[in-house]
């Protein structure tokens, strides 16, 4: 990765969750951990993170353990995105007061069908509130979830008037055409990361650095091989393989299917658990899952 702008592959990390429902640090870090150990970098407080179940504050307190116990700053990649532009900035200075450069930053979603005017100067308030020249945005386009579509006219403005801090895209959409489409636009080093591994050959081909993708939490190594290894002839194959699993994990409710998997090979029930409004994993679910991932020779080595 480079130190100013990311490429690879990034999971959006899952939370472990206590009884009472607050997060469990020591958990997280471990897991975070596992994952920077198969080569993969942290897009914490993503979708798959439950981000928009916590509060500022829990994300302060989660990213301040984090660097306390030794994971490094720069292979972080905080979602810091909020409905609120105050909470935005405040997130964003303090991931940047840690030593991490890069953001992940959703819309403002709960207004929709928004202008693109609105939402430029949404993202233009953040970075004039923040104010340092460190700061590298990635933008999170998930409009199934947020309602909220990224223009190509809205990022080319701001790829314009901030070059140096508009660093790339998350596309979540889940059509390869809005993907394709953001690598063709020639905005320079503008980093385009597809939102599943089903579409990082692809990517990786029309230009794009990678992906931030839900199953990089219990498949990192394997997907980071294929992003070390794209330009071999076992590419393809490799690719299929991906494909399969997560086609696995798609068949089911993602997070609590995430977690139910980090439990099952971790030994640690802790993980079953979510918070609401979601809910955890039916028994025939579990047996299910269980069964399909056993079937494909699915592991977790090292968890």
């Amino acid at each position: 990765m480079s130190s100013e702008r990311f490429s690879g592959v990034l999971a959006p990390v899952i939370t472990p969750f206590q009884e009472n429902l607050a997060a469990n640090h020591s958990r997280f870090a471990d897991h975070c951990r596992w994952i920077t150990d198969h080569g993969c970098g942290l897009a914490v407080f993503g979708t798959n993170s439950e981000a928009n179940s916590m509060s500022v504050p829990e994300k302060i307190d989660l990213l301040d353990h984090l660097v306390a116990t030794g994971i490094e700053p720069k292979l972080m990649m905080p979602g810091t995105g909020c409905c609120a532009l105050t909470d935005s900035i405040k997130l964003t200075n303090h991931v940047l007061s840690l030593g991490c450069r890069s953001v992940l930053m959703l819309p403002p979603f709960y207004f929709k069908k928004v202008s693109d005017e609105g939402l430029y100067a949404y993202y233009s308030s953040v970075i004039e509130g923040v104010g340092n020249s460190n700061l590298r945005i990635y933008l999170y386009h998930i409009p199934a979830f947020s309602q909220t579509p990224l223009s190509i006219e809205l990022i080319d403005r701001l790829v314009k008037n901030y070059p140096e801090t508009i660093a790339g895209i998350k596309d979540s959409s889940g059509d390869w055409g809005t993907t394709k489409a953001f690598n063709s636009q020639g905005w320079d080093d503008f980093r385009v990361f597809c939102g599943s591994e089903v579409f990082l050959l692809q990517n990786l081909r029309a230009g794009g650095a990678g992906c931030i993708s839900a199953t990089a939490n219990v498949n990192p190594a394997a997907i980071v091989n294929l992003y070390q290894q794209w330009q071999t002839a076992e590419a393809d194959s490799l690719q299929d393989n991906l494909n399969r699993v997560r086609e696995i994990f798609q068949n089911y409710p993602m997070i609590p299917a995430l977690k139910a998997a980090t439990a099952i090979f971790s030994g640690d029930s802790f993980w079953y658990r979510v918070r609401p409004p979601l809910t955890e994993m039916t028994k025939a679910q579990l047996i299910n899952l269980t069964a399909e991932l056993s079937s494909n020779g699915f592991d977790m080595p090292g968890l």
